[in-house]
């Protein structure tokens, strides 16, 4: 019998349970359970927003989200995002899936932190953005029910999670500073270290090789 959180249930196939086990055994709790609720918060904003995702995939895609932060997976060489999203990708075609299910879950994770975005494609790939948006920023809580949000947290507690997770932001990007260029994510950086100076845009098309 499948668990069943704030009227969820959590997908039981064999996929999904290896995906369980795979970041439970190689992430630390914080990304656990982060990305449960993640998945769970998707779930739940695509109920309110009419979105209709193979939950399966969803799943999938949640919980690999934040894999790129993670020893084993991060690199340094590319966004943190697509660490997670190349990982779930070699995951998802080792069991099969046609490409089309691989990508949504790719775009799923490497999107997640654009904003807007994601909310035009599939409702797999916008409901891990909206998962992340309320576990993380705290945005759209106020349509959730206490209950279901009683539900998640006492199934996946967020004890000390601010904190944490700008923690294990900073350390996932401080060896490759410059992919965090024109995302979210060179504010962590900024906020953490003193002299920090992102690339700045302008400056970037200021000292191009063209001469006008």
């Amino acid at each position: 019998m499948s668990e069943v959180i704030a009227g969820i249930s959590i997908p039981d196939s064999k996929m999904a349970k290896e995906a369980t086990e795979l970041v439970r055994t190689m992430a630390p709790d914080l990304i656990f359970q982060h990305s449960r609720r993640v998945f769970l918060f998707g779930t739940l904003q695509g109920r309110r927003l009419d979105l209709q995702p193979d939950p399966e995939l969803l799943y999938v895609s949640a919980m690999f989200h934040d894999l790129g932060l993670v020893d084993g997976y991060r690199r340094t060489d590319q966004r943190f995002e697509l660490d997670g999203a190349d990982a779930a990708a070699r995951f998802l075609r080792s069991y099969g899936l046609p490409d089309s299910d691989v990508q949504k879950a790719w775009n799923s994770i490497a999107l997640h932190t654009t904003p807007e975005i994601p909310y035009r494609m599939e409702p797999e790939v916008a409901l891990v953005t909206a998962g992340v948006e309320a576990d993380v920023l705290g945005f759209g809580l106020e349509h959730l029910t206490h209950d279901d949000l009683t539900s998640v947290i006492a199934a996946h507690p967020r004890s000390g999670f601010k904190k944490a997770i700008l923690e294990a932001f900073r350390d996932g990007f401080k060896d490759r500073p410059n992919s965090t260029f024109g995302t979210v994510n060179a504010d962590v950086l900024e906020y953490f270290f003193k002299g920090y100076s992102r690339m700045n845009f302008v400056e970037v098309i200021k000292g191009s090789s063209w001469p006008e």
